[in-house]
């Protein structure tokens, strides 16, 4: 019994273990990558700022309204609030007051700074955007990272693999005396050789695994992985669309572009505020008001007229406009217009800059794409022969002709052959979806 409940223990533990080890796509990466990332979080707080600056830019068309209530009580000389006429007693007074007032013009600024949040609004929606692209795209870049070192791994074990063979095979021509144990020492050195080779590649597996979970924000490293699926290399048709149509394309939704061009805007609009500061500004204000003293005797009675009458007898309303007129203010709104024209100038340079540098990285990413796949092809070419190559030394070490030195050469030159496939295979991939990315292909890795 007690044997059946460890063992039953023991298999519950496995499939817990099993449980919580989580194979991630590169969809789920990216998916939980752009919920997770504080970065992003930041952004779109942001965004909700720019939202409340709208609300307050289509306050400002609105008028205020101010309530005021006063209530104090003088000993001595004073004024009585209800007749201004002076007692010299002690009185309990009280006032109040509701006062609304609204711009009726000043330069349009009211306008320009609701167009002006409108454009902070869409702005800080394309830096939004601008940042969750490039979050995908590092994720993808850290992805196939990943495989390309598990892929790695794979080769490095399979060399081993065979190395063990050769190593196996020597043992007996040493102990059957067909050949010198110089041999099978040089042999083993590889074998020693291949296994400190699977060692680095599973390290490597392992440190860009923990570099994407900390783009994921993800601490339990043991416990994240991706799927091991290997996938053919993807047909390059992003290629039959020149630089110029995938630069056309990429101006057309690039969200960092899209950016700087709200940028030119948003200093415009600031150039407008800054030249509405030189207008008149005509405000108009009504006001209602009221007060109470316990002075405030009934003339045939004698008695204090009541609080509630008081109101109705002391109550009034006042209401005007008022313009203001900027004449000298140190120069500030001249100088306030100049900076804003020389912001708008700089934010325009800024978008051409950008403009420039897309369309440089487009060409750049259009020719690693060509070069990525000639170096590719002729990295498989350069594999099958030194393959051949290896093939043929084996048989020719197999009957004694080549030494074990010269056949180990032979077997370098293949290791060096298949880690340049795995590297140019995973370089042409990369740069293949970079160039999709720039046309607005979403970054899938089949």
């Amino acid at each position: 019994m007690k044997f059946k409940l460890t063992a039953l223990l023991f298999l519950c533990a496995i499939g817990m273990t099993i449980a919580q080890k989580k194979i991630w796509t590169l969809e789920e990466c990216v998916t939980y990558a752009v919920e997770n990332n504080l970065s992003i979080q930041q952004y779109e707080l942001d965004l909700e700022m720019s939202t409340i600056d709208k609300s307050d830019a289509i306050g400002a068309f609105l008028p205020d309204l101010n309530g005021m209530l006063n209530g104090q009580s003088n000993t001595g000389l004073s004024f009585d609030p209800t007749n201004n006429q002076p007692v010299n007693t002690t009185q309990i007074t009280s006032s109040g007051s509701v006062t609304s007032s609204v711009n009726l013009f000043n330069g349009l600024r009211n306008i320009h700074r609701l167009n002006r949040a409108k454009l902070n609004a869409i702005g800080s929606k394309y830096r939004l955007d601008d940042l969750v692209n490039d979050i995908r795209l590092n994720v993808a870049i850290n992805y196939l990272r990943i495989l390309s070192n598990k892929e790695a791994t794979k080769v490095a074990k399979a060399l081993y693999a065979v190395t063990e063979q050769d190593l196996n095979k020597t043992r007996e021509l040493v102990e059957s005396g067909v050949v010198a144990k110089g041999d099978l020492l040089e042999i083993e050195a590889t074998a020693a050789t291949r296994e400190q080779q699977i060692i680095n590649a599973e390290n490597e597996v392992l440190i860009s695994r923990i570099n994407l979970a900390q783009l994921l924000q993800i601490t339990d490293y043991e416990n994240f992985d991706i799927s091991d699926a290997e996938f053919e290399v993807p047909a390059a048709d992003i290629l039959k669309n020149s630089p110029r149509v995938i630069f056309d394309k990429a101006m057309t939704y690039w969200y960092e572009t899209k950016f700087f061009e709200t940028n030119v805007d948003l200093a415009e609009k600031d150039l407008a505020l800054a030249k509405g500061a030189a207008y008149p500004s005509l405000d108009a204000f009504i006001n209602y008001n009221t007060r109470y003293s316990d002075q405030f005797l009934d003339p045939i009675t004698g008695q204090v007229i009541p609080f509630k009458e008081q109101l109705w007898i002391n109550d009034g309303i006042a209401f005007g406009a008022q313009i203001s007129i900027p004449v000298f203010n140190g120069f500030s709104t001249r100088n306030n217009i100049k900076r804003s024209e020389i912001n708008v100038k700089k934010a325009q340079l800024d978008l051409e800059q950008n403009k420039l540098e897309l369309e440089t990285n487009i060409n750049q990413a259009y020719v690693d794409v060509i070069n990525s796949s000639k170096a590719y092809e002729a990295a498989l070419k350069t594999r099958e022969a030194r393959t051949l190559a290896l093939d043929y030394s084996k048989e020719r070490f197999d009957v004694g002709i080549m030494n074990s030195f010269d056949y180990g050469q032979s077997q370098a030159r293949v290791d060096n052959a298949e880690a340049e496939v795995i590297r140019t295979k995973y370089d042409y991939v990369f740069r293949i979806k970079v160039l999709e990315f720039y046309f607005g292909l979403p970054i899938v890795i089949d």
